[in-house]
């Protein structure tokens, strides 16, 4: 019943994505028959399209809750969502992805059985809008925030440290009143892309001595436009990565035997040597790998001028 207390808050953070968003909020409100309470708190980052309205269309479903944040920017977004919910649980999920009609409850039964795990996740499978092209198996999913870890859950911890990437992430909130919400350091502006702010979330879970769970039965559909099969946008977030992994600070990155300079560790400058030969190399022999340490090589050198630009961070 919707006059029940919800045990789970699900967070819809939104900017300028209108046309998606009902679609998302639709999936979010036709869970099957049974399943736990929820709410859903949308979080509009200061839109300026069709947002507003589209979200007062649902808001006649009680479970619903509008809210705006003005600081442009998902860790904001994230962070507001969060103080306004009132559930054990928050659950993030993105403007333009599907989850699947069990969500819900597959989430809140998956944390009841793994009372030692503060989060918890599972796949992301795409929505193609066109067919992906072959040189993407080369170069990986990471661009389209796509997840599949396989069939068979497991402990995410610093042994196995993958990221659950926030269209499919739930967190207790005691682990976020014990290690803090999302870093606006690291998180994403309006178009930029490659940012990490899941990624530095779950290592502050590490280190705070959390661990997570894959759940590969929770399932979210994401869609992917034409424009992020295109080489030119996986240029683009590989640099934009590169800036904000410096700027993350990823302690196992960090980690060099032979120390580093201007903050930078040693064996960022050996692989940026090594993908440079391996890139001229098979880009002579017209090898399809050439992109693929193309990609690598600009996420190297983008965080190397991250460090030198603004060494404090």
């Amino acid at each position: 019943m919707v006059s029940e207390t919800p045990v789970l808050s699900i967070v819809l953070c939104t900017f300028n994505r209108a046309a998606a968003l009902a679609g998302a909020i639709d999936a979010l409100l036709g869970q099957t028959p049974g399943h736990p309470p929820f709410e859903l708190v949308i979080v509009d980052n200061n839109s300026t399209d069709d947002t507003r309205r589209v979200v007062e269309r649902a808001a006649s479903d009680p479970r619903v809750k509008y809210v705006f944040e003005r600081r442009q920017g998902l860790s904001y977004a994230r962070n507001t969502g969060i103080q306004a919910n009132r559930a054990p649980i928050v659950a993030f999920t993105d403007d333009d992805t599907r989850v699947s009609a069990d969500f819900v409850d597959r989430i809140v039964r998956g944390l009841a059985a793994r009372p030692e795990v503060a989060w918890i996740g599972g796949r992301v499978l795409p929505r193609w809008e066109e067919s992906p092209p072959r040189w993407l198996e080369d170069v990986g999913y990471a661009p389209l925030a796509l997840v599949d870890h396989g069939e068979h859950g497991f402990a995410v911890d610093p042994h196995r440290p993958i990221c659950i990437v926030g269209a499919n992430l739930a967190v207790r909130r005691a682990a976020l009143e014990q290690a803090g919400g999302f870093s606006p350091i690291v998180q994403r502006v309006g178009d930029t892309i490659g940012s990490t702010e899941d990624h530095e979330l779950q290592i502050r879970f590490w280190r705070a001595g959390l661990t997570g769970w894959y759940d590969p039965a929770i399932v979210v559909y994401a869609d992917v436009p034409a424009e992020r099969l295109r080489k030119r946008y996986h240029r683009r977030w590989h640099q934009g990565h590169g800036r904000f992994y410096a700027l993350m600070r990823d302690p196992a990155f960090e980690q060099s035997t032979v120390g580093a300079w201007h903050g930078i560790p040693a064996h960022v400058f050996r692989a940026v040597v090594s993908e440079l030969e391996a890139w001229l190399a098979d880009g002579v022999r017209l090898r399809s790998s050439a992109f693929a340490h193309e990609l690598r090589l600009r996420f190297l050198t983008a965080f190397v001028w991250q460090r030198l630009l603004k060494p404090e961070l």
